[in-house]
C-alpha cells in the first residue's frame, strides 16, 4: 500500500518508475545511493490512465479497464518496494502513486516532500505506460529544484552491473566546470558524490567556452589564446580547490581542454561511474548555449548524468550550500 505525502520523511532520495526494466534498474540505483547517504527511498509511480478515458466521454474509468489497469500498477510498484526492502534491508522504502502526468506530479511531490534527490530511468515503456522520462525529461530538468540523476539504459554498462541490474559506479566522478555558480554546486556535489563511492573526480573546463566577463581583466585579444587557457585554468582550479576542504581525500585529476563542453565531457565520460552539469550555469544571456551541454550529455552520456539547476536567490532550495551538503556537514560523507 503506497504512503500518502504527509507521511513520507523529508530529504528521501525519490526514483521514478514507470514498470520499464530501465526505471527498475534507476530505483535499484537510487537505493544504493539513499543507503550511501543514510536517506530514505520514495519510489513514485505516477498513474494518470483514468484522464484520457474520462474526456472520451466515460461515465466511469472501469468501463475501460483502467480499474484494473491501476490494480496491475499497483501491484507491480509494491513488488518493487518488497524488492528493495529484501535486497536494502537497512534502508526505509515507502512508495507514493499519484494521479496525473509525471511533469506535473513529481514538482508538486518535490515541493511538499522537499526530496534530496531525484533519480529517473533515460527511457520508459512509451505508449503502453506514459515513460517517466520519456517525452517528460526535458520538462522535468527545468523544473525540479533537487539535483536530478538520470540512469542510462545500461547497454553499456552490462559488465559492471550489479545483480539488481544497477550498474556500479566505479569509475570516476566527471564535473563540468564553467566558473559560475551552478558549477559550483555541481563542483560539490561531484566531491560529495565522489567520497561516498572512495573514487576520484575528473574535473573539465573547455576555456574557449569559459564566460567572458571572468575575463574582462585580461581580454583575450591582449592575453592570446595560450595565456587565455591559462587564466581558465588557474579560475577552474580555484573554483574546485575553493570547495575541497571538506573532502581533502578525494583525488581530483584536471581536464583543460579547448573543445566544445558538451564533446569534452562525453568524451572524457567514457569510463566514467556519473557525469555531473551544472543547467542553465552562466546567467540569463547565455542560458540556450549552456542548456544544449545539458541537453546533449543527458541523452547522449555513456554514464548516469547529475543535473543541478540554476537557482534563484532566496528560494526554497536557493542556498548555495544544498541539502546534501547540509547533511554532510553533520558527518556522514
Amino acid at each position: 500500500m503506497s504512503a500518502s505525502v504527509q507521511e513520507i520523511e523529508r530529504g528521501a532520495v525519490m526514483a521514478g518508475f514507470d514498470g520499464s526494466d530501465n526505471a527498475r534498474r534507476a530505483v535499484h540505483w537510487a537505493a544504493e545511493e539513499a543507503k550511501a547517504r543514510n536517506r530514505p527511498l520514495l519510489i513514485v509511480q505516477s498513474f494518470e490512465w483514468g484522464i484520457p478515458f474520462l474526456a472520451r466521454g466515460a461515465t466511469t474509468a472501469s468501463e475501460y479497464g483502467v480499474d484494473r489497469i491501476r490494480e496491475y500498477a499497483e501491484a507491480d510498484l509494491e513488488g518493487l518496494v518488497a524488492e528493495c526492502r529484501r535486497t536494502y534491508p537497512d534502508l526505509t522504502v515507502t512508495s507514493l502513486m499519484p494521479d496525473g502526468p509525471p511533469e506535473e506530479t513529481l514538482p508538486d511531490l518535490e515541493a511538499r516532500a522537499e526530496p534530496e534527490l531525484a533519480v529517473f530511468g533515460a527511457s520508459g515503456r512509451g505508449a503502453v505506460y506514459r515513460a517517466v522520462l520519456g517525452s517528460s525529461i526535458a520538462e522535468l530538468a527545468r523544473t525540479l529544484r533537487c539535483p536530478m540523476i538520470v540512469v542510462r539504459d545500461g547497454e553499456d554498462s552490462e559488465e559492471s552491473a550489479g545483480p539488481t541490474g544497477a550498474a556500479a559506479s566505479s569509475g570516476p566522478v566527471v564535473v563540468g566546470v564553467d566558473g559560475s555558480a551552478t558549477s559550483d554546486r555541481a563542483v560539490e556535489f561531484a566531491l560529495g558524490f565522489a567520497a561516498r563511492r572512495g573514487v576520484p573526480v575528473r574535473a573539465v573546463h573547455a576555456w574557449s567556452d569559459w564566460p567572458l566577463d571572468i575575463l574582462a581583466s585580461a581580454p583575450l585579444g591582449q592575453v592570446g589564446n595560450e595565456r587565455a587557457g591559462d587564466i581558465t585554468d588557474d579560475l577552474a582550479k580555484n573554483h574546485v580547490e575553493s570547495r575541497r576542504d571538506r573532502y581533502p581525500d578525494v583525488p581530483v585529476e584536471w581536464e583543460s581542454v579547448a573543445d566544445r563542453p558538451a564533446d569534452a565531457l562525453l568524451r572524457l565520460a567514457k569510463d566514467a561511474g556519473l557525469l555531473v552539469v551544472g543547467s542553465h550555469g552562466r546567467g540569463p544571456a547565455r542560458r540556450v548555449l549552456l542548456g544544449s551541454v545539458s541537453h546533449a550529455v543527458l541523452y547522449h552520456a555513456p554514464c548516469p548524468v547529475a543535473l543541478l539547476r540554476d537557482l534563484d536567490e532566496g528560494s526554497a532550495h536557493g542556498s548555495e550550500v544544498s541539502n546534501d551538503v547540509r547533511k554532510d556537514e553533520g558527518g556522514s560523507p
